[in-house]
């Protein structure tokens, strides 16, 4: 028996055939009896598949056709600039080749009347928390993976909202189109690598499931490129072994894949079988944060770099302000004009969110890194991130404006006594807790119990 969910109208029923639907694999699409659709998606496996994944469709394009109605019919490419690379592009400027990442130059030349815009992080980020606000109606148990796309455990749709999770998502595709704009493809499974890869089989505006019962068949003829964590390297490194497809890889034992790939073919085997064990986290911890920028000309001038670096600082400054972070070490990228790129980092004496402080490290970083050779973008960062309150910690001896004049009086021989103390007689007096007197018995005795020898007693063996 099989269930059916229509996405047009969310009707639902159930299946009675003796014969197999024309469309096999994640799901098969059947005419709805109530609506008349052709996007009813029928499953053996709709009322017990939970983990859902949901990824923005050219999340950036989409949204600046929605504000310009009259881009909808043409290629939109965002990001690029001059010498810049491609953030998104939207699916007609797909068709023509253009890929995410790709030198700007080569997206002009694959597609010529496209029309190149800025990017709009802050409309961006401020449409993707919208989105993000409509998932977290549904559950809590979300796992953000970038602005436009997150992981979500419907488990506990039944008892929350009264449906299965399928209907959940559905409703939330529907309602994202309608308020938003803008469309979404959903995918939905047993556990993660499953969702995020359902996600993708039917873009734009799709939704697939894929149950446990077909994973293995499903898998078997796809390239190995589709699993997750696959990339080029990997990709020529199984495909220089023999292995091009997922199937290839079921046939094989995990002590060799494991031996071969180190702790890669471990995940290899377990994925290429369907089978994922990671939960969906609540919140990911972020490890970094950083700005940078791609230059319309290559510059080897320490003047034109600092103020660039200047500008990036003071962005990075601003999201530390706003997620209330600091950052532990200061993170310098360079990439020269051979494409070659140079990482730097400082580690802070505490955790800093202060522009300043992060601007004087990155520019001594710099410094060194200036030698005649000529660059074409420029980065800067923040890494080992701490809470805001643990942050920039409190000079117990400066005190607002005083500080100044009190630096120069004890450094300055001829500043004459009586203004130092005039200086110093300013200052409200700082009240430190006393200590009690078990502190200081501890204080007193810490060496002594740190340094004291211990008595090692030999035990007595029966021979």
């Amino acid at each position: 028996m099989l269930y059916a969910l229509c996405t047009d109208c969310h009707h639902k029923w159930r299946l009675h055939i003796d014969r197999p639907l024309p469309k096999s694999g994640p799901g098969s699409y059947v005419a709805c009896p109530s609506c008349g659709g052709k996007r009813a998606i029928a499953h053996a496996e709709l009322l017990d598949l939970s983990i859902g994944h949901l990824d923005c469709d050219a999340f950036y394009a989409s949204i600046e056709k929605r504000d310009n109605p009259e881009l909808i019919d043409q290629p939109v490419i965002i990001g690029g600039g001059h010498r810049g690379v491609v953030a998104t592009c939207c699916y007609i400027a797909r068709k023509y080749g253009v890929r995410s990442a790709m030198p700007a130059f080569k997206a002009r030349e694959l597609c010529p009347d496209a029309v190149f815009l800025k990017s709009d992080m802050k409309k961006y980020q401020r449409e993707g928390y919208r989105v993000r606000d409509m998932m977290r109606a549904l559950t809590p148990d979300i796992e953000p993976l970038s602005i436009d796309e997150a992981f979500m455990d419907l488990s506990n749709a039944r008892e929350t909202h009264g449906k299965t999770a399928a209907e959940c998502l559905m409703g939330l595709q529907a309602t994202i189109h309608q308020e938003v704009g803008i469309t979404v493809s959903i995918g939905l499974s047993y556990n993660k690598f499953l969702a995020k890869t359902a996600s993708d089989l039917n873009k734009p505006f799709g939704f697939s499931m894929i149950g446990e019962a077909e994973a293995i068949d499903f898998l078997a003829d796809k390239p190995v490129r589709m699993m997750w964590g696959v990339g080029p390297a990997m990709e020529r490194k199984l495909n220089d072994d023999g292995i091009t497809t997922i199937g290839q890889l079921q046939e094989r034992d995990i002590h060799a894949l494991q031996g071969r790939y180190g702790s890669i073919g471990k995940r290899l085997y377990y994925f290429s079988r369907g089978q994922d064990n990671r939960r969906v986290e609540q919140s990911t911890e972020r490890k970094s944060l950083s700005s940078e920028t791609t230059f319309n000309e290559d510059i080897a001038s320490l003047s034109e770099l600092t103020e660039i670096a200047t500008r990036l600082t003071a962005r990075v400054a601003s999201d530390l302000a706003r997620k209330e972070i600091a950052g532990h070490t200061v993170v310098l990228k360079l990439k020269s004009s051979d494409f070659k790129i140079r990482t730097r980092n400082m580690r802070l004496t505490y955790p800093t969110l202060r522009e300043d402080v992060i601007l004087d490290t990155a520019l001594t970083l710099l410094k060194k890194e200036v030698d005649g050779t000529k660059y074409r973008l420029l980065g800067i960062g923040v890494a080992d991130l701490f809470a805001a309150d643990q942050a920039d910690p409190v000079d117990l001896f400066a005190e607002n404006g005083n500080d100044a004049a009190l630096d120069t009086a004890i450094n300055d021989d001829e500043t004459t006594t009586d203004s130092v103390k005039a200086t110093i007689k300013q200052r409200p007096a700082i009240e430190l807790p006393r200590p009690t007197t078990e502190e200081l018995r501890e204080s007193l005795t810490r060496r002594y119990r740190l340094h004291k020898k211990k008595i090692i007693r030999q035990q007595k063996f029966r021979f």
